[in-house]
């Protein structure tokens, strides 16, 4: 006889072989991105430098080698195209892999937004062969596709949605040659029928592979288009009145998908890095199909509702969904702000990029230093590394991409996923008595929250333009100045009026000492606990060196029982702080 433990383990091995129920396709209903159970707010993450390398993001940019295109020749040119080979081969496998996706699904992200790159699935058309009628052939290339294939299961097991961005499209669709790999000696996408006949092409295949893949939440056409279709106004088309080539083109693509594929969600975006929506109404693409959202990029203006009134208008008018599918590279205060005024105007977004040697990811790479050399040996009057030193370093900086070489940006992930009020706040690391507490390890949490910073996010106004929130650029993506010296991190920068939170458990109340270690200019602080003054206008003595630690003692100061939120308030600023402990006075 069967005992009813079997019976319950048989029951549950029978439950766990039967594979997880799709969501449905993504879809628009109305205003609304909807699937099976209802409305979906997308709350995503780019790939980045996965597929395409930006200059900016192979920390290039000072040798003059901004795109995909001319990193790879750049390299080809020093190791050779075997090797160059190799190089792929480990970047595409670690750049982006499971385990980053896995992490993502942790963290609370429910979809994924990779940025494509033609050249993984096609041939540049100056490379493809033409018959006897002069037409193009095309050339399909395993390897992108393979890698779609995987993406694509990832999120099957991890109940994500992908939705395909076309990043680099065939002749690049941009004058920002950075973002789309446009390489002006040969046709952009705009100058060429044949390029824009591969980009149709290469989507009606893609939409033929996956046109029965629910976890495929949809297809972003062309992101970001800049360029001046009108012969009007500036090179980016940000002031191009009617779009007619962009709105044909989409119109194209999107007819072409429709011949295999009549389930998916289809995204388009506008000129002048898809915030250029001009002549849309005019156009009978807005009328062709109902499946079918709107996009718009936000980087670097204010988070007031104003920023976002145009969008919502046209949501509004055209009962179509949008969605923000790309914004990032700013400081968590503005990260924060933005995902509030996104989620509060049912807004799904996707943030840029998972991954970058900066702090503002979600994942931050370590750079080896040898690839900081070569970099720096590209550069102008640099003298460059050899083949074998300069195998070596990229090879490294591939290694470095993995998931687990890493460091996570835990208070980026805070700003964006954290499902609690915008004030509140939570201990970055558990802080003990009689230890010394890191100035640097705060609480996680906004502006006026967690911290207070004289400036604590880049918003470009007129000519002031990328404003430094961290003057340090180490540690943390806030506004805290956070600097480093011997291996060891600091609060520096101070200003007047300036404060740090953390939350302590103190077992009792009582009275305590607090030690704090300083150095620089002399200052004022005080302390607070609970938002009440326990120790006010304390002195802290200048030191000539400024990282010449010295401890200020504060004495007999009274500490409630419990969960104590303590501000170390700087009443007057220009010395530089490193740690303080907390012991019970005996």
């Amino acid at each position: 006889m069967i005992s009813k433990q079997k019976i319950v383990s048989l029951l549950l091995l029978l439950l766990c072989s039967i594979p997880m129920l799709s969501q449905g396709f993504l879809r628009a209903e109305g205003k609304e991105i909807v699937n099976d159970k209802g409305a979906f707010l997308l709350k995503s993450i780019g790939t980045g430098n996965w597929m395409i390398q930006e200059g900016y993001m192979m920390q290039s940019t000072g040798a003059n080698i901004n795109t995909h295109t001319q990193f790879r020749n750049k390299l080809a040119s020093v190791i050779g195209e075997e090797k160059t080979a190799d190089f792929y081969k480990n970047w595409l496998a670690n750049q982006f892999s499971k385990s980053d996706l896995d992490s993502m699904k942790q963290w609370g992200f429910n979809a994924v937004r990779p940025a494509l790159h033609y050249k993984w699935f096609t041939l540049p058309i100056q490379q493809e062969k033409r018959n006897s009628q002069e037409q193009l052939s095309n050339t399909w290339l395993p390897k992108g596709f393979a890698m779609l294939d995987s993406l694509v299961s990832w999120c099957k097991a991890n109940q994500m949605y992908v939705i395909f961005d076309m990043h680099g499209t065939p002749g690049g669709q941009g004058k920002d040659a950075n973002i789309s790999d446009y390489d002006p000696q040969y046709p952009s996408l705009w100058e060429s029928k044949d390029n824009q006949k591969k980009l149709i092409t290469l989507w009606k295949e893609i939409a033929t592979r996956y046109k029965d893949e629910p976890w495929v939440g949809g297809y972003e056409l062309i992101n970001e288009p800049n360029w001046n279709v009108d012969q009007t106004g500036n090179q980016n088309g940000c002031e191009c009145t009617d779009n007619e080539a962009l709105w044909d083109l989409h119109q194209e693509l999107i007819e072409a998908v429709r011949e295999v594929d009549q389930k998916h969600l289809i995204f388009i975006s506008g000129n002048c890095w898809g915030n250029n929506y001009n002549g849309f109404e005019n156009h009978s693409l807005k009328d062709i199909d109902d499946n079918v959202a709107l996009t718009f990029h936000k980087y670097w203006n204010t988070n007031h509702q104003n920023s976002i009134t145009a969008w919502l208008e046209m949501r509004d008018k055209y009962n179509m969904p949008i969605w923000m599918s790309e914004s990032g590279e700013n400081s968590n205060q503005w990260f924060a702000e933005a995902i509030e005024l996104f989620e509060s105007n049912n807004i799904g977004w996707s943030w840029w990029p998972v991954k970058k040697s900066r702090l503002n990811n979600v994942l931050r790479v370590a750079t080896p230093q040898n690839y900081l050399q070569l970099i720096h040996s590209w550069e102008e009057g640099q003298t460059p590394l050899d083949a074998d030193q300069t195998y070596k370093a990229v090879m490294d900086y591939a290694e470095a991409q993995k998931t687990e070489n890493c460091i996570v940006g835990k208070d980026v992930i805070y700003a964006l996923l954290h499902e609690n009020s915008y004030q509140a706040t939570e201990p970055f690391k558990t802080h003990q008595l009689n230890t010394w507490i890191q100035c640097v390890d705060y609480d996680l949490g906004n502006e006026e929250a967690a911290y207070h910073d004289s400036v604590s996010q880049d918003i470009h106004n007129g000519d002031v333009k990328w404003s430094v929130w961290n003057s340090g650029n180490q540690y943390r993506n806030d506004g805290v100045d956070i600097g480093l010296n011997n291996g060891e991190y600091y609060v520096g920068w101070t200003e007047d009026n300036e404060w740090l939170q953390f939350t302590i458990l103190i077992p009792q109340e009582g009275e305590y000492n607090i030690q704090l270690k300083a150095a620089g200019e002399a200052g004022v602080v005080s302390v607070l606990a609970d938002s009440k003054i326990v120790a006010e206008n304390v002195w802290i003595n200048e030191t000539k060196d400024p990282f010449g630690w010295k401890t200020t003692k504060i004495k007999k100061v009274q500490l409630p029982k419990g969960e104590v939120k303590l501000r170390l308030y700087i009443n007057e600023g220009g010395c530089n702080l490193q740690s303080f402990s907390i012991s019970q006075c005996k």
